[in-house]
C-alpha cells in the first residue's frame, strides 16, 4: 500500500516508527507515549527487531543482551514468540528481571533484608543468617528457624535491587550484561525502580533505554505513571487502530494533548451516556456513598438501560459485549458474592484480596480446586506452588483423592469456616502462618463479645459463616472467568461493545466529582491530585475498550457541572436520562 493509501492512523503510526529508529540508531534514550489501541505492542517489537538486527550478532559476541521488562507473563512469552525467540533478547517480567540481576549478591542481600520493614523481626530467631540462601519463588516473605532458606517476597525484590543500584559495581555489571533497556507498561512500573533507573542510568547515558506505555493508564497504586527527564526524547503515537471515529472523537476531546489518527475513518459506531437522575427517593449516604443510588434501585436502572440498549440493536451476549460494574453493591449482588462485602467496612478486602482468608482462598485453594476437578494435576500443584510429587503407593493416592473430594463437596455446601476447619486437618493445602494466627485467636477468644462491629476478630466471625460459594463466585469474577470485569482484567483489552456502570462504594474513586473537575484541572490541589488522576485513567482507560459501541451509565447523581463535561466529551445528543423504574 502506497503512502497515498494508507489510513490516518497508520501514517501516524509510521511517523512515530521513524522517530524511535532515529533514536534507537543515535543511541538516545525515548519514551513512547501510546494512547489506547495506539499499537504500543507493536511498536515495541518493532524497535527489538530493528536493535537484533541492527546490534544482534555484536551483542551475542560480547555476551551481552537486550533487556525488555514486561508486566506479566502472557505479555513476557508474546514479545518472546513475536521475535522468534532470539538469544539477543532477554524478555522477563521485572520481578525476574530484578531477582536474576541481585540473585548473585548474597552477602549485600543479607545485610540489605535487615534494612526492610519486618524483616528484622523475622530474622530475630533464625540462627546463623550469614549460613543461609536467600531465594525468590514463593512471592511471600518466609524465614523458619528449622530451614536453610530464607524466601523473598514480591515487594522485597524490587526493594533490595533499588537499594543495590546504589552501588556502582552493582549498576557497572548491570550496564555491561544489558546496554539496551526497554521497559513495556512503564507506567506501572514500580516508582521506586523507575526513580532508581532514571537517577543512576539515565544521568550518566550509560544505557540506551526506551519507555513504551501511557501515563492516563497507570492503574496501580506502586506506579511511576508520567515519567519526564531530560536525558529522554518524549515521542507520541497518534494512532488508534481499535476504535470507530466516534469512540476515538470522545477520547480526543477527553485528551486534546494526544490526538488520535483512526484506522478507518467509515466504520461505524455509537456512543451513549445514561443517568439516574430522575430518582425522586432518597438515595445513600456516608463518606463513600453519598448520591449513590440504593442497590435494589440500581439494579432496576440497569435492567431498564439493558432494555433500551436491546432495542437499539446492541448484543447483550457476553461474547459480544462486557460488562464493566464499576459499583460493588450491584456486581456482587448480579455475581453471587453480596454477603462477602457486608463482612468488611471497605471492599477492596474482598475485590483485592487485602483480607489473608480471601487472599489464601482465592489465590490458592480455588486455583487448586478447579485444576483437580478437571484432572491437571500439573496445573494443581502449580497452585500449591509445588512440584508434582511422587505418591508411594496406592494408599497415599486414596488419602489425596478422598481429601480433595470432601473438599470438593464443602465448597459446594458450607461455609468459609466449614473450609479453613477442613483445610486445618488435611493440609491440603496448608493453611498460611497468618490465616492460622487468626483461627487460633478466635479460638482463644471464644464467644468474648467485642463492642467495636469491625474489630478484626469479630470481621473474622462474620466471615466463617458466609457460604464458601460467595468465594467460588468471586474468584471466578477475579480470575476473569465471568462476563464481567475487574478494573484491572481489561486493562490492555479490547471488545466489541462495552457497557459501562459507573457508582460509589470505592474509597479511591468518585467518577463525578471527577468530572466537575476535568475541565479545570489546574485548580485541583495538589494533595487531591492523586486521586483526581487515579479516577482519570480508569475513565479513560474503560471508555477505550471498546471497537465498535460504548456505553456508560451512572448510578450515582450527576451534578451540573459533571454534566457539562459529559456534554462536552459525548456530545448532548449521547446523553439519556433513564426513566423511574417500577
Amino acid at each position: 500500500m502506497s503512502e497515498d493509501e494508507s489510513s490516518p492512523a497508520e501514517r501516524a503510526a509510521d511517523e512515530a516508527r521513524k522517530q524511535i529508529i532515529g533514536c534507537i540508531d543515535n543511541r538516545q534514550s525515548f519514551l513512547l507515549e501510546a494512547g489506547a489501541g495506539a499499537g504500543k505492542t507493536y511498536s515495541l517489537i518493532e524497535a527489538l527487531r530493528h536493535l537484533v538486527q541492527k546490534d544482534g550478532l555484536q551483542l551475542l559476541r560480547r555476551h551481552q543482551q537486550i533487556a525488555c521488562i514486561t508486566y506479566t507473563n502472557v505479555a513476557t512469552e508474546e514479545i518472546r514468540s513475536r521475535t522468534d525467540g532470539h538469544r539477543a533478547i532477554l524478555s522477563s517480567t521485572i520481578h525476574a528481571f530484578c531477582w536474576s540481576l541481585i540473585r548473585g549478591f548474597q552477602p549485600l542481600l543479607k545485610t540489605k533484608l535487615l534494612e526492610l520493614a519486618g524483616w528484622p523481626e523475622r530474622l530475630a530467631e533464625v540462627d546463623n543468617l550469614r549460613s543461609r540462601t536467600i531465594e525468590y519463588n514463593l512471592g511471600y516473605p518466609v524465614a523458619k528457624r528449622d530451614d536453610t532458606r530464607i524466601s523473598l517476597g514480591h515487594d522485597d525484590v524490587l526493594q533490595l535491587t533499588v537499594a543495590l543500584m546504589e552501588q556502582p559495581k552493582f549498576r557497572k555489571l548491570l550496564v555491561a550484561r544489558y546496554p539496551i533497556l526497554l521497559i513495556d507498561e512503564y507506567q506501572d512500573t514500580n516508582a521506586a525502580f523507575a526513580n532508581s533507573i532514571t537517577n543512576h542510568l539515565l544521568d550518566h547515558g550509560r544505557m540506551l533505554i526506551g519507555f513504551f506505555g501511557d501515563h492516563w493508564q497507570k492503574i496501580y497504586d506502586d506506579g511511576c505513571g508520567k515519567i519526564e527527564h531530560e536525558a529522554l526524547r518524549t515521542i507520541n503515537k497518534e494512532a488508534n487502530f481499535r476504535s470507530a471515529p466516534i469512540i476515538v472523537d470522545v477520547l480526543n476531546r477527553m485528551r486534546p494533548e494526544l490526538p488520535q489518527e483512526v484506522s478507518d475513518p467509515h466504520a461505524a459506531g455509537s456512543v451513549a451516556v445514561y443517568h439516574t437522575n430522575s430518582w425522586p427517593g432518597p438515595r445513600r449516604s456516608g463518606i463513600n456513598w453519598t448520591g449513590d443510588l440504593w442497590p435494589d434501585v440500581a439494579s432496576k436502572y440497569v435492567d431498564s438501560m439493558f432494555e433500551r440498549l436491546k432495542n437499539d440493536g446492541w448484543s447483550l451476549d457476553p461474547k459480544d459485549t462486557k460488562y464493566l460494574f464499576l459499583t460493588h453493591r450491584i456486581l456482587a449482588a448480579r455475581q453471587g458474592y453480596s454477603n462477602l462485602l457486608t463482612v468488611f467496612p471497605y471492599a477492596d478486602a474482598v475485590i483485592k484480596k487485602e483480607d489473608p482468608h480471601i487472599a489464601f482462598l482465592v489465590t490458592t485453594v480455588e486455583p487448586m480446586a478447579l485444576a483437580y476437578e478437571k484432572r491437571k494435576f500439573g496445573e494443581m500443584f502449580a497452585a500449591l506452588g509445588q512440584e508434582v510429587p511422587q505418591l508411594s503407593g496406592r494408599d497415599a493416592k486414596l488419602e489425596w483423592t478422598r481429601d480433595l473430594q470432601r473438599l470438593l463437596r464443602l465448597r459446594q455446601t458450607g461455609t468459609i469456616g466449614d473450609v479453613i476447619d477442613y483445610l486445618k486437618q488435611t493440609h491440603r493445602p496448608q493453611v498460611p502462618d497468618n490465616v492460622e494466627e487468626r483461627e487460633n485467636e478466635l479460638v482463644a477468644r471464644g464467644s468474648e463479645s467485642i463492642s467495636d462491629e469491625n474489630a478484626p476478630i469479630n470481621i473474622l466471625r462474620r466471615l466463617r459463616g458466609v457460604k464458601y460459594q460467595e468465594i467460588v463466585a468471586l474468584a471466578a469474577f477475579i480470575n476473569d472467568k465471568t462476563p464481567f470485569a475487574t478494573k484491572h482484567g481489561v486493562k490492555g483489552a479490547e471488545f466489541d461493545n462495552v457497557l459501562v456502570v459507573f457508582g460509589r462504594g470505592w474509597s479511591k474513586y468518585d467518577f463525578v466529582q471527577f468530572l466537575e473537575r476535568a475541565q479545570s484541572p489546574e485548580t485541583v490541589p495538589d494533595d487531591e491530585m492523586e486521586m483526581f488522576e487515579r479516577n482519570r485513567n480508569l475513565f479513560y482507560v474503560v471508555c477505550s475498550r471498546p471497537k465498535k459501541r460504548l456505553a456508560i451509565m451512572f448510578t450515582q447523581h450527576v451534578s451540573d457541572a459533571a454534566m457539562r463535561t459529559l456534554n462536552d466529551w459525548f456530545g448532548a445528543d449521547a446523553i439519556h436520562a433513564l426513566e423511574v423504574p417500577r
